[in-house]
């Protein structure tokens, strides 16, 4: 892309220009935002069971005496060797927002099908402190459609962010909801999945503020792990 090079004054016309857009970004941000809010809730039926560092725990468990929970599908599978580089990106951006949630009554935790002696061999080699639970021998990543049956994938589609397209995937992200009252009963209040997850990560929309962006050549084409980019620290 060429930039023309602008006296400073035609510049500012330029940025007060664009200043209106993301002035009305904010204002559907905002929309969103509060239809998001006013989704309806599903209560949860099924008793999900996880595996996790201080034992087996339940949805419940999972809150940790917080009535919100955020679930994050961290794509890593019972026979792969280590988590997806897209995932590991996003979850870099998430311990130090932990105290910030965690004093809204939020409770954050990722969840993997994958065994749980592989979760922490990954999590040690990553660096990670924050919650991260298996759900091998559960339910829980297929109902909530980020883990995917041989039957479904030899299908031709799998049901994936709203909609049934084909791919041969076993595994995909995503982030879900949980409310919890007083009664103890759980509801689902949110899901997305795809780009969806773009708000988790703060290097994205730095970048998106920088001259050349992304530079990107598809959805986050320039990703790697962040102990396999070159002169990456060790």
């Amino acid at each position: 892309m060429q930039h023309p090079i602008v006296s400073q004054e035609e510049w500012l016309i330029a940025r007060k220009a664009l200043l209106a857009k993301e002035k009305e970004e904010g204002r559907v941000r905002d929309e969103v935002n509060a239809a998001r809010a006013a989704l309806p809730w599903v209560r949860i039926e099924k008793d999900y069971a996880f595996d996790a560092k201080a034992g087996r725990k339940s949805l419940s468990d999972l809150f940790d005496g917080r009535d919100q929970l955020l679930v994050y599908h961290f794509m890593l599978g019972p026979d792969w060797t280590e988590g997806c580089p897209r995932c590991s990106f996003l979850c870099d951006h998430i311990g130090d927002t932990l105290p910030h949630l965690n004093n809204h009554g939020v409770t954050w935790t990722a969840v993997s099908r994958a065994p749980l002696a592989l979760i922490e061999t990954y999590r040690q080699r990553m660096g990670w402190d924050f919650p991260w639970a298996s759900s091998y021998d559960s339910d829980f990543n297929y109902d909530f459609h980020v883990s995917f049956t041989p039957e479904e994938r030899a299908s031709g589609g799998i049901d994936y962010n709203y909609a049934r397209r084909p791919m041969n995937r076993d595994e995909l992200s995503g982030l879900s909801s949980f409310i919890r009252n007083e009664a103890g009963e759980i509801f689902h209040t949110y899901s997305t999945y795809a780009r969806g997850l773009e708000p988790l990560a703060t290097t994205l929309f730095l970048l998106d503020r920088t001259a050349l962006g992304r530079r990107e050549t598809g959805s986050l084409s320039f990703v790697r792990r962040r102990d396999e980019y070159p002169n990456a620290r060790k």
